[in-house]
């Protein structure tokens, strides 16, 4: 009788003490867990998206189609995505811009998986798209690589070449024009297509279009109007915006990107 009381009083304990640390250690294991997966999600490469503005336009002239789609990049990925837009001739500020984004631990140098880890896209217009093509040939020299690049009506520097599209670039499409005083390159392809895609040359027409850009300066409206009108065309910006998003984490209504 004493050795079965024992025997029922040590089940009866056991039983207590593996509910207690069961509901003691579950939580804790829980948190762990969701701890994890947040740290796994904050440790996501942050997608970099970069683009240059024109001529000598400031990269932070509303007029532009290049900032607008800026800013409604940035309002819809509030996380997980950084849009930084500059002028066509600070390609070496966006350079240091970008190496700093890669740059997770702060200690000033790029290791070979931050480097890796880069997930960018560069787009412009005019001298900023021919800068999109320098600014990814010094990423190369880096040993960065560049998901996509976007021309519109891509217009070089003397002696510079922005048709020739890096081996480090994944992707690459541009769009242009062929009338008036400034025309863009209409054929840019990859310095080693095995590993460049073309995503296309895609030629556009404004001798008969009824875009006014009445925004733009009276003087560009008339002696580049073909070249103003491919920056003001919705249409051509709306591609560009699809071909950007695409290489972007996937947005749910009400959430931020993450």
């Amino acid at each position: 009788m004493i050795y079965s009381n024992l025997l029922r009083w040590l089940s009866i304990s056991i039983g207590v003490c593996v509910f207690f640390f069961a509901a003691v250690l579950t939580p804790c294991q829980i948190i762990s867990a969701h701890a994890v997966r947040a740290n796994e999600a904050s440790s996501q490469p942050r997608a970099i998206v970069i683009g240059f503005v024109g001529g000598f336009i400031a990269h932070d002239n509303p007029v532009h189609s290049e900032v607008q789609l800026a800013a409604r990049l940035r309002k819809e990925y509030p996380t997980g995505v950084d849009v930084v837009t500059f002028e066509s001739y600070r390609g070496e500020k966006a350079q240091r811009e970008i190496q700093k984004l890669l740059d997770t631990n702060h200690d000033g140098t790029l290791t070979a998986q931050e480097k890796q880890n880069a997930r960018i896209i560069i787009y412009g217009h005019s001298w900023g798209a021919s800068q999109s093509v320098y600014l990814a040939r010094a990423l190369e020299k880096d040993g960065i690589p560049v998901l996509l690049t976007l021309q519109v009506d891509s217009i070089s520097r003397p002696g510079s070449d922005d048709t020739t599209i890096p081996a480090n670039v994944a992707q690459a499409a541009n769009f242009y024009q062929s009338d008036g005083l400034l025309r863009g390159h209409h054929d840019i392809r990859a310095a080693d297509p095995a590993r460049t895609r073309i995503i296309g040359n895609f030629r556009f027409d404004y001798e008969t279009s009824s875009l006014k850009c009445s925004e733009y300066p009276w003087y560009d409206r008339i002696f580049v109007k073909p070249h103003t009108q491919i920056e003001c065309d919705p249409n051509i910006w709306a591609q560009v915006e699809s071909l950007i998003r695409v290489n972007l984490p996937q947005v749910t209504p009400g959430r931020p990107a993450q």
